[in-house]
């Protein structure tokens, strides 16, 4: 558990420098790839969607409404 303990508070202190120090990679990353990488995975997620909605053949039910009949009501016997 000890060593353990001591790699958590190894790794936090190492993730505080590189915050405190300013780290531009993930900076530099987002400005060149961002809007690139949602713009795809919008794409992406669009097409299988649409895919999976008109050529695998899913029934979906998606409303009840007239498919649903009420029981007849019984009278309580007495």
């Amino acid at each position: 558990m000890y060593r353990f303990a001591k790699a958590a508070v190894n790794i936090t202190g190492q993730a505080a420098r590189q915050v405190r120090h300013g780290s531009s990679s993930p900076e530099e990353f987002h400005s060149k790839y961002g809007t690139a990488l949602i713009i795809g995975g919008a794409i992406f997620c669009t097409s299988i969607w649409s895919y999976v909605l008109t050529q695998t053949g899913i029934t979906w039910n998606l409303s009840p409404v007239g498919k649903v009949m009420p029981k007849e009501w019984r009278e309580p016997e007495e």
